[in-house]
């Protein structure tokens, strides 16, 4: 038998033995000679293997994150519906836990030839230097990943650049409406009324700054640590008219104070929550607390994990290439911590459909703009935001993550709340969307 025989042989008696012929049902695989494993019948998802050392790149180490550098640096590559592809990465999960079946899977890898030396991409691995969440390390975490091209982001998202959960009137709706639809519906929350003060904490390209101003004639003040957003996002704001009532600026929530001591009258925090750091989050609240008028609220939208999920003593992919220092708290954990911080807690809402939705959206909006992509990153950069759009969308489809938008209250001297007593008001759009 000749070399690549044995490679072959060896290749299918690792995805018998490793990956299983139940999980083929769903998943191909086609090596790299162009025998297919199990079988040449079509599948919703196939990997291409490129060389005869792509399973021993994917599998030797029986870690996510080797799974993942294959896929980024073209071991493999995933035709077809690459969310149906997590159905293996489920299996591989099992296959490469405990110590006998990773010896299991590094025996078998370990009769392949040696993957190719790789060179690094554009961005790499994330770097991060100083003190973990502190000011100047969550400034690197945020440039890392947002600081990769405003063209880039412009390519997939939907025309207003929002980079969070949309929320959907029907699973087939256009994600501009989705988008329009989730803005009006946290200005409605926040019961935004004209004249008052808003604060937008992660702002992005300051879309919801953009919309509060413009539809509920709010002061509105947005604070992201990207300089590429705030610049595309002021632009926007002198485009629309609204530079009187409305800016972006360059600061860490920590810096952001309050507006000639008056205090704010709402703060959203849209997807920024995440970036704070569980050993953080009632210093978060107590900071947001305390940009609040007494009668103030806030809006807090983001991921939460599930209770009995333990978090991953790595870093693993998304901590390496997506979101440096990112964390995931149980949302009963996150709630206890702005309680602590003096805030009563009024409403609590799972988005997670919505947010499964909206990723689907993503991805199948980048795929489809792939050449287009390549202009403002480089393949591996593209293929870290197709990867991981995807498998965010499969976790929220699962259950693994939550999306969850939790209205607080900072009540006044008296207890009092101000607010209506039905939340009657949240569903009548004042926008038309």
């Amino acid at each position: 038998m000749n070399r690549q025989s044995q490679a072959t042989e060896a290749a299918r008696k690792l995805l018998d033995e490793v990956v299983g012929r139940e999980v083929g049902r769903t998943v191909g695989v086609r090596l790299w000679d162009g025998a297919s494993w199990p079988d040449a019948a079509p599948r919703p998802v196939t990997l291409v293997l490129k060389h005869e050392g792509a399973l021993k790149a994917m599998f030797q180490d029986g870690t996510e994150l080797a799974l993942a550098e294959a896929f980024l640096y073209d071991d493999f590559d995933i035709e077809g519906d690459i969310e149906s592809a997590f159905v293996l990465y489920d299996a591989l999960t099992e296959a490469t836990l405990g110590w006998k079946e990773k010896l299991k899977a590094a025996h078998l890898a370990g009769r392949l030839p040696d993957p190719p030396a790789r060179s690094e991409d554009q961005r790499g691995r994330a770097r991060l230097q100083g003190e973990r969440h502190s000011v100047e390390r969550d400034r690197q975490a945020v440039s890392y990943h947002y600081d990769v091209s405003n063209d880039f982001y412009r390519l997939w998202l939907d025309r207003n650049m929002v980079y969070s959960c949309g929320y959907f009137h029907a699973a087939d709706e256009h994600i501009d409406s989705a988008q329009e639809r989730k803005l009006d519906y946290i200005c409605r929350k926040l019961r935004l009324q004209e004249g008052q003060r808003l604060l937008d904490v992660g702002c992005g390209w300051g879309t919801l700054v953009i919309h509060a101003a413009k539809h509920y004639g709010v002061d509105a003040t947005g604070v992201t640590l990207s300089e590429p957003q705030a610049e595309l996002a002021n632009q926007w704001i002198r485009e629309a008219g609204l530079a009187d009532r409305a800016r972006v600026r360059v600061l860490d929530y920590r810096e952001a104070g309050r507006p000639d001591g008056k205090g704010y009258d709402a703060v959203a925090s849209v997807g920024m929550f995440e970036h704070v750091g569980v050993a953080m989050l009632e210093e978060y609240f107590c900071r947001v607390r305390d940009m609040l008028r007494p009668g103030g609220v806030m809006l807090n939208h983001g991921i939460s994990s599930r209770i009995d999920i333990q978090p991953a003593e790595d870093a693993g992919f998304v901590g390496t290439y997506v979101f440096p220092d990112g964390e995931l708290t149980p949302i009963g954990h996150a709630l206890q911590a702005a309680e602590r911080a003096g805030f009563e807690v009024r409403d609590v809402e799972n988005l997670r459909e919505h947010y499964a939705l909206t990723l689907r959206n993503w991805v199948h909006r980048l795929e489809a703009r792939h050449q287009e992509a390549l202009r403002y990153v480089d393949e591996p950069t593209f293929r870290v935001w197709r990867l991981f759009m995807a498998a965010a969308a499969y976790g929220f489809s699962r259950g693994w993550f939550n999306l969850h938008q939790s209205l607080l209250l900072r009540p006044d001297e008296a207890g009092r709340s101000g607010l209506p007593l039905t939340r009657e008001d949240w569903y009548t759009p004042r926008t038309g969307v």
